[in-house]
């Protein structure tokens, strides 16, 4: 099954997906132009279409290069969504940027024959229920929520020129986004007043805060060091790649290895740390941001600074008529680092900076969330990787990225995966975090199973409480929240097909169940499961099935179907089929069922079993309970003579008879009527199933134990484990995750 997604007028296929909806958290940006009706009133038809032509086209190619999607335009006013088919977990981001970005291109600047616009913008975001097959711009209906009024009415509270944000988009974009907090807005039918707050423009993100103990990691830093070591020792270049997803302390992991390695073998090593934010505006901004490491350069500085700066750092690696060349291409390309020829020029000027540092002094170059930088920079490092291995220079290589960036690193990179912490080291950390923050640390345990052996989740867990979360519900962290999610739209259609539909059922996930839920056939989410423990999302159990590696992401999963559809692979996952009829050869034996094949059975209703083992019991309980003569309790059953309720072995003798009593399994064949089992078919332990399981969920009795003649034509058998090849026996489909081979009898 294929579901078309129409984007512009490229049609794009998302295959395998069953859900034509989902609920998404997005967020919604409403622009509006201020004055419209009296300037339209004043203004010829024609130049109103002209005017209206410059205006949307000039908003909607603001929004289609931050990756948002035009739902609708109504009147003057143009509404948008982020995050509606794809997240990368920076929707408010981008669609604030792009409010921005709005605002500079029409405010106060002349579109047709002079005339100035002004508009309004609002940012608002929740969750709205999305028609995957209907994101494509210019469409109608997409989305629906409460979010999009939200959006409308902050459009309203906005002053001429301003971006107004509702509060779930202002703590989304903290730290990235400048903003002012404005008097809360009262709008109809909302009690209390809205808060509001104003976006001024765009921050850089400073570096992370790590003041605290690392709790765990001991053997990937040694691991790291040892390969960072044996680089710079042995003058062979290693690029190392450090794999991790967002909340696992990729970043915290970093940060360890340029405080604590500093020499090697003596030698004072060099780091040059680069991040890429979100998003950037240019290309080249995170080889922008190698360079002002390299050269103690601030943002603050003004052009002579930088000037100076660059010089002194340049003037021990090149001759002066080299360095009166190379500082104007370098200022050119931190001024505006795009993938124009200048920037691209000061790139490779760059990386023969580092080039010759790495021959003069071992140098280890390093680059957080690589997975958000552009082509070029990848281009950049491979490059510089290149170059360092042709001239054998004591130079490293670490990049920090999530597990799905897609680019092809060279042979010699290693791959060190970040997995969650162990239950002690997470609890150690809780403990810590709590005690920082001024909470009791009894909450540890409740958070314990919550954050998945992830850093990131338990700082957000304990940020929410902090912010005033109730520790008796502890609603999912929205930067969790986001995070998970982008994960999720990371993955294609199948693989998040397996994890939404495993997501609403409790316990363990097996394939058996998901396919059921999925109503696919058997065994054909069998690849999806083995690619998502390959990426970290999925852990496999001791016993047969699969956990979810974050509590977060089966919660997320869950969220994102709509009601009536989780209702559905709930229900379908609980249905427990009937048994089907299985034939041990592919040709039985005539006479397998009614003839010789039988005649060491003995005969017991497999169907009368219950679904739990309390009602399991009980069954044979009953069994147990009528013996020769009337006889009742465990004795009976260890009589071996015939009663209505049995089917005994026929006198005559053959060559089982001196066999050794050992257990029995087992062996079930069609049943026409109701026959009740034997009482030597019972041994005197619980019933297990293959693998030594326990059964369960076997199905709900269909019919009382009934008396029934020996004679009957067809029998439930009981066989010894050693009855010969052709009897029949019943394999019971889902949910058991095994096929049924054989099952103890049980007292």
């Amino acid at each position: 099954m294929t579901t078309s997604i129409i984007v512009d007028t490229q049609r794009t296929v998302t295959p395998l997906w069953p859900v034509p909806q989902e609920r998404r958290v997005v967020t919604v940006l409403f622009a509006d132009i201020v004055g419209s009706t009296a300037l339209v009133d004043r203004l010829d038809p024609e130049d109103v279409r002209a005017l209206q032509r410059a205006y949307f086209d000039t908003v909607a190619g603001v929004l289609h290069r931050w990756h948002g999607v035009v739902e609708k335009y109504v009147g003057d006013a143009v509404m948008a969504l982020f995050g509606a088919r794809h997240s990368d977990g920076f929707d408010a981001y981008r669609a604030v940027r792009a409010g921005l970005e709005i605002q500079a291109a029409l405010d106060r600047r002349p579109m047709v024959d002079g005339i100035r616009l002004r508009v309004r913008v609002g940012v608002a975001t929740g969750e709205v229920v999305v028609d995957l097959g209907d994101v494509v711009t210019g469409g109608h209906g997409v989305a629906s929520g409460a979010v999009i009024t939200t959006a409308a009415r902050l459009q309203e509270y906005a002053a001429p020129g301003a971006v107004a944000l509702c509060a779930a988009t202002a703590r989304a974009t903290a730290g990235l986004i400048t903003q002012r907090q404005l008097t809360p807005v009262p709008v109809a039918g909302r009690v209390p007043p809205v808060p509001v707050w104003h976006a001024v423009g765009p921050v850089r993100p400073g570096a992370d805060r790590h003041d605290g103990p690392l709790i765990g990691r001991r053997r990937e830093l040694a691991t790291i060091r040892d390969q960072l070591g044996a680089a710079i020792r042995n003058r062979t270049p290693r690029w190392i790649s450090l794999v991790g997803p967002t909340g696992s302390g990729r970043s915290r992991l970093l940060h360890e290895l340029t405080r604590g390695l500093t020499t090697v073998d003596g030698l004072p090593v060099r780091w040059c740390v680069g991040t890429c934010q979100p998003y950037p505006d240019q290309v080249l901004a995170p080889v922008a941001h190698l360079l002002r490491g390299l050269a103690g350069i601030r943002h603050s500085d003004g052009p002579a600074a930088v000037h100076d700066r660059l010089v002194a750092a340049l003037t021990p690696l090149f001759p002066p008529t080299r360095v009166a060349t190379a500082v104007p291409a370098l200022q050119r390309m931190l001024t505006t680092p795009d993938g124009s020829a200048a920037a691209l020029a000061g790139a490779a000027i760059c990386r023969e900076v580092l080039l010759r540092l790495a021959a003069h002094r071992p140098l280890i170059v390093a680059v957080d969330d690589l997975d958000r930088a552009a082509p070029a920079v990848s281009r950049f490092l491979h490059a510089l990787f290149g170059a360092a291995t042709e001239r054998g220079l004591p130079l490293a290589l670490l990049t920090v990225h999530q597990p799905q960036w897609a680019d092809t690193r060279p042979g010699p990179a290693r791959q060190m995966t970040i997995g969650p912490l162990a239950t002690v080291q997470s609890g150690r950390l809780l403990r810590h975090l709590l005690t920082r923050a001024g909470q009791p640390v009894a909450l540890v345990d409740r958070l314990l199973p919550l954050v998945g052996g992830r850093p990131g989740h338990a700082a957000a867990y304990v940020t929410s409480l902090v912010d005033g979360a109730d520790p008796a519900a502890l609603p999912l962290p929205e930067a969790v929240r986001r995070a998970v999610g982008a994960e999720l739209d990371h993955l294609d259609g199948e693989r998040r097909a397996v994890l939404m539909a495993a997501g609403t059922l409790g316990g363990l996930i097996s394939g058996a169940t998901v396919d059921r839920a999925l109503g696919w056939t058997p065994g054909r989410s069998a690849p999806a499961l083995r690619k998502l423990v390959a990426g970290g999302l999925l852990l496999p159990h001791h016993v047969d099935g699969y956990a979810f590696a974050a509590p977060a992401l089966r919660q997320v999963a869950a969220e994102r179907l709509p009601r009536a559809l989780r209702a559905v692979f709930q229900r379908r996952a609980a249905c427990v089929p009937h048994l089907d009829t299985v034939h041990r050869n592919a040709n039985p034996p005539a006479g397998a069922v009614n003839g010789s094949a039988a005649r060491s059975a003995e005969i017991v209703r497999l169907d009368t079993v219950g679904a739990r083992t309390g009602r399991l019991d009980a069954v044979f309980a009953a069994l147990a309970t009528v013996g020769p003569g009337g006889a009742t309790g465990p004795t009976a059953l260890r009589r071996g003579s015939p009663t209505p309720t049995m089917a005994t072995r026929p006198a005559a003798s053959g060559p089982d008879d001196n066999r050794t009593a050992g257990p029995r399994r087992l062996r079930a064949v069609a049943s026409a009527g109701d026959v009740p089992p034997t009482p030597a078919a019972v041994a005197s332990r619980p019933a297990r199933g293959a693998g030594g399981n326990p059964l369960r969920n076997l199905g709900r009795p269909a019919a009382p134990i009934r008396p029934t003649p020996a004679s009957s034509a067809v029998h439930w058998t009981l066989a010894d484990a050693g009855t010969p090849p052709g009897v029949v026996r019943a394999i019971p489909r889902p949910p058991l995750i095994r096929p049924l081979d054989g099952l103890p009898a049980s007292a």
